[in-house]
């Protein structure tokens, strides 16, 4: 029920084209009913007889009440009409066609209002959840994408999201629409014949049990859907990234197995869905079916049968006819709509699931402000772990203002989180870090942030140009500025030679570029910030000889009077470092310079040795 309520506050949130809908939607109803009711004056022109006496009716008077106001309604016009009849019968049918295509204009131009309303309302629900669930997915923690897919994601982003679309306009007609078109229809049908309406209501109860088994089955294969949808979509984005390995191992005919079994099961549930989801509106028009058939035998033998009390007309009745299978209609988009409203409610609950997610990190409600950073900074008695184990045990560290400080170790000694933790990407379970004074649990993250510039092992650029790749979440960084970045980066050169210089797109990942390429780029963006605190993860790892050379300089560029923390596996390149941290286990086993801990003859020494230094 929940996730229907935040359905209905979502489609309410623009009250006002809500509201025009809901208007545009009842004027339908009345120019609908309108143009049918005005069938009783034109059967009885046509079907009359010419030498029939036509009975005088006189002219009514209002005696007040709300019941009464429709009567009066009735009988005005219907002497209005035999004043007509008795002038002109071939006037009196021209006016009521007249009356009829206006109705029948008007019915239609209020169904196309509602739908233009409708289509600004569904997309714009469609956009606001977009965008919380994207700006959701950019504040989660790094932890939450280690256990889930970004498929998944996805899916919730493009599937569950354009089930939502089709509730809002379910939501609108199933509240404001078909209930007031039901009632609107009943209450002519009882107007005309109370014992007839009576009769052709007994199946609806039966047909309202047989749709809600239907509904409860539904919601459980759109549950299973969905969720397949969000694996189609994991396997889908993670063999595009690694379209390489796929060819480059001959495995086409392996991932092609396992992706068409993923689409296959896909593809039998979201036919089992459709298939569950439609059958409710056949089977209404079934029911629907059986009950006119009643309604044409039972309310036929009333008429035929000259003993009946009944003062039913014939032209009236062919009418009742007409407005009941129109009853129908609503009645058959209730159930198709409670359909969309099941599925729509198990896509709303999975888009809670994002948008209620517990953030982890959070912000200090009077945050400390952070000047330039002046002494260091402090890990104080550090411990982490991601899930049970602990990952950093008892960490204490100190890493001074403008000084390197590297961190080695084997893989998975805990180098990448200590950086981690340090611009909040997790939170600390025991411990404190410290800026200078300030706990950076105490300080705004945006804060934190601006004050680190990093540079990773893998160059995460962007599928834009080289300039909007370096000026990245700068917006207002200048052209002179970006230009000496990339100078200082070692890419100015390079950057010149592409066709349109710093206007060339660089393709999705900056796949256009070669590695030396993208990690300068990287290395550009990080100088245009201009941080105090640098954090390099592994930056020259993956390139070749010629490529490490041009980055390492352009690292020490970067790194020259700023406080970096560095993590290395090529321990050449970290022998100048201020201080080598060596990690094991996720404990510091050794700490000093290259030479004190080549000295030692330690753990240190040993990696060196692994490593021909």
């Amino acid at each position: 029920m929940k996730a229907l309520l935040d359905i209905y506050r979502l489609t309410f949130k623009y009250r006002l084209t809500a509201i025009l809908v809901i208007i545009s939607n009842l004027f339908f109803v009345i120019f609908n009913l309108v143009s049918l009711v005005l069938f009783v004056p034109f059967l009885q022109l046509i079907f009359r007889n010419p030498s029939e006496k036509i009975a005088v009716v006189t002219k009514p008077m209002y005696d007040g009440g709300f019941l009464n106001f429709f009567k009066y309604c009735s009988k005005s016009f219907e002497y209005f009409m035999q004043q007509m009849v008795l002038k002109d019968p071939k006037d009196a049918l021209f006016f009521i066609c007249m009356v009829m295509l206006t109705s029948f204009f008007l019915k239609n131009v209020s169904r196309y209002l509602a739908v233009y309303f409708q289509s600004f309302l569904r997309m714009a629900v469609v956009r606001d959840l977009r965008d919380d669930l994207f700006e959701k997915a950019m504040r989660l923690p790094l932890s939450f994408y280690t256990n889930e897919r970004k498929g998944d994601i996805m899916s919730r982003m493009n599937s569950d999201v354009n089930e939502i679309e089709i509730a809002v306009i379910c939501m609108l007609e199933l509240i404001f629409r078909e209930p007031i078109a039901i009632i609107t229809y009943l209450g002519v049908l009882i107007y005309w014949s109370p014992s007839l309406t009576l009769f052709s209501l007994i199946l609806l109860p039966v047909s309202a049990l047989i749709i809600s088994l239907i509904r409860k089955s539904l919601k459980k294969t759109a549950k299973e859907q969905q969720e397949q949808m969000g694996i189609l979509f994991s396997a889908l984005d993670e063999n595009l990234s690694g379209i390489r390995v796929i060819k480059a191992f001959n495995a086409i005919p392996y991932v092609n197995k396992i992706f068409n079994a993923i689409n296959l099961k896909h593809q039998k549930l979201t036919t089992l869905t459709f298939r569950k989801q439609d059958m409710s509106s056949p089977l209404n028009e079934f029911l629907g079916s059986v009950v006119l058939i009643g309604i044409v035998w039972y309310g036929g033998s009333m008429i035929l049968d000259t003993k009946s009390s009944s003062h039913l007309k014939g032209e009236e009745f062919l009418t009742f006819i007409i407005v009941f299978s129109q009853l129908l209609r609503p009645i058959s988009s209730v159930a198709t709509c409670i359909s969309f409203l099941n599925k729509a409610e198990v896509s709303q609950v999975r888009i809670n699931e994002i948008l209620e997610t517990d953030e982890k990190i959070y912000e200090n409600a009077q945050p400390i402000p952070l000047d330039v950073l002046k002494n260091g900074i402090s890990y104080k008695n550090i411990s982490f772990k991601y899930k049970d184990e602990w990952v950093l045990k008892n960490i204490d560290l100190f890493i001074p203002q403008g000084k390197t400080v590297a961190l080695v170790g084997e893989s998975g000694s805990g180098k990448s989180t200590i950086s981690d933790l340090l611009p909040r990407f997790y939170d600390i379970q025991e411990g404190e870090i410290l800026f200078d004074d300030v706990n950076i649990k105490d300080a705004s993250i945006v804060d934190l942030r601006s004050h680190i510039g990093m540079v990773t092992q893998e160059s995460i650029l962007f599928n834009d140009t080289v300039r909007n790749n370096i000026a990245f979440g700068l917006t207002t960084a200048n052209e002179k500025d970006i230009i000496e970045a990339a100078k200082i980066a070692n890419a100015h050169d390079f950057i010149l030679s592409l066709e349109n210089g710093y206007d060339t797109n660089i393709g999705e990942r900056g796949n256009k570029l070669s590695g030396g390429q993208k990690q300068r780029i990287s290395i550009a963006r990080a100088v245009l910030r201009n941080p105090s605190i640098l954090i390099l993860d592994e930056a020259t790892s993956a390139l070749d000889t010629e490529s490490e050379k041009l980055v390492q300089d352009a690292l020490e560029k970067l790194m020259k009077n700023r406080t970096s923390l560095v993590i290395a596996h090529r321990l050449s390149t970290i022998k100048n470092a201020d201080l080598i941290v060596v990690l094991q286990k996720g404990k510091i086993v050794e700490q000093g310079t290259h030479t004190e801990l080549i000295d030692k003859r330690g753990f240190y020494y040993s990696l060196c040795n692994m490593q021909g230094m």
